[in-house]
């Protein structure tokens, strides 16, 4: 093969119009992601990036937004427990899931309903 892809540079998840105040408060203020800048040339279109390890999560805006219930981004943490705590405390809901070896993990949707999962790989 003459090409080598070589990792996730970002993800894309959609919200509606409006909606960058609301993406601020969770994915930065209650996850910690850092906002970065949009380019100059997109800004017009709306919404909000955020960097959280190497990657970006981009909030776009979709005029006839339907929140992902099944599809979603997958984040690996640390101290999975600490992060269960301190979502609760701000009121946010946890779904549990016990179905993969060797991991645990959690669903939470963010303010738009989009579905995102929180998991720690475990020594077994």
């Amino acid at each position: 093969m003459s090409f080598h892809i070589k990792h996730i540079d970002h993800i894309q998840l959609a919200a509606p119009e409006g909606c960058e105040a609301e993406a601020r408060a969770f994915f930065q203020d209650i996850l910690g992601f850092t906002e970065i800048p949009k380019p100059s040339s997109l800004q017009k279109r709306g919404g909000v990036w955020f960097r959280v390890g190497h990657q970006q999560i981009h909030i776009g805006i979709e005029d006839s937004f339907t929140p992902a219930q099944k599809a979603h981004p997958a984040f690996e943490v640390e101290h999975i427990q600490a992060l269960k705590q301190h979502l609760t405390s701000h009121g946010i809901t946890i779904q549990e899931d016990t179905n993969l070896p060797g991991a645990e993990r959690f669903y939470v949707s963010d303010p738009f309903g989009n579905r995102l999962e929180f998991l720690e790989w475990i020594e077994v």
